[in-house]
């Protein structure tokens, strides 16, 4: 069982930014995929970032150039620094890992962390 706890989120104006923190409970050994997906009121749950260990990274096409993902504390921290955002950016952020195989290929999710952008 891996527990991650989110921070971070919050109120900003259109083009500020934010930084999300989601710190896992275990080592970064078996922690193969680190990531975040978001969801807008009334959307599916969408992909925003994802990061694996050796650190190759993966962006949705609607934040390339705005986010940053990264890991750190021994890489079982994962950060998703937002930048130039924008209403549509709004929703809740969920933090995701996924699980090497050695570790049956788990996913688990965090709890949420509400980001809104104002105009």
């Amino acid at each position: 069982q891996v527990q991650l706890v989110e921070s971070g989120g919050g109120l900003v104006q259109t083009g500020g930014s934010l930084r999300l923190s989601c710190a896992a409970s275990r080592s970064t050994f078996g922690l193969n995929i680190m990531g975040w997906y978001r969801q807008a009121p009334g959307k599916e749950r969408e992909l925003v970032a994802t990061i694996t260990n050796p650190g190759t990274t993966n962006y949705a096409d609607s934040v390339k150039g705005r986010f940053i993902i990264s890991r750190g504390g021994a890489k079982s921290t994962v950060f998703l620094q937002m930048n130039s955002l924008k209403s549509e950016d709004t929703g809740v952020y969920y933090c995701y890992v996924h699980m090497s195989p050695l570790f049956g290929s788990k996913d688990y999710w965090g709890q949420g962390t509400q980001v809104t952008v104002s105009s």
